[in-house]
């Protein structure tokens, strides 16, 4: 099952990966995470893990396992039966950037659970995209003061 939720942005592609790979902030910008814990040191970077928690949802230990500077990254969750993959990328648009989240759940354990809580999928998608889009949005004074100071 694959889940995705798109939503424009009036801020600099940028600034929403900015916003998007500090992993610790999550929580400030989105209900859809009360915690995220980081199991190895340093930026963002592939192979990092993180423990997720999410209400609602059993904490998820995710593995970085794709990223491109300044469009986005791609974490895993595997656990016995299911594989659950999510992406957060970023697109140029005139006037700011399009944000992408997905979610694919794979596996036998893992379709099933994609299906018993596709309803819950899409909705933090929609808390993650929303959050995103204020947090990204309420630093664009701040980005033009630098530019204007330089």
């Amino acid at each position: 099952m694959h889940v995705t939720h798109g939503i424009d942005i009036h801020a600099s592609p940028d600034v929403v990966y900015k916003v998007w790979t500090d992993l610790d902030r999550w929580p400030e910008w989105t209900a859809s995470v009360s915690r995220v814990e980081r199991i190895d040191p340093g930026p963002l970077a592939i192979g990092l893990r993180a423990r997720v928690h999410q209400p609602k949802l059993l904490p998820a230990v995710w593995r970085v396992t794709e990223l491109e500077e300044g469009r986005g990254f791609t974490w895993v969750s595997v656990s016995p039966g299911a594989r659950v993959t999510a992406g957060h990328w970023i697109e140029p648009r005139a006037g700011g950037s399009r944000a992408t989240s997905s979610i694919t759940f794979e596996g036998p354990i893992g379709r099933l659970a994609g299906w018993l809580w596709q309803s819950l999928t899409r909705r933090y998608l929609l808390l993650e995209g929303d959050g995103l889009k204020a947090r990204s949005e309420e630093r664009i004074p701040f980005e033009s003061e630098l530019t204007d100071n330089r």
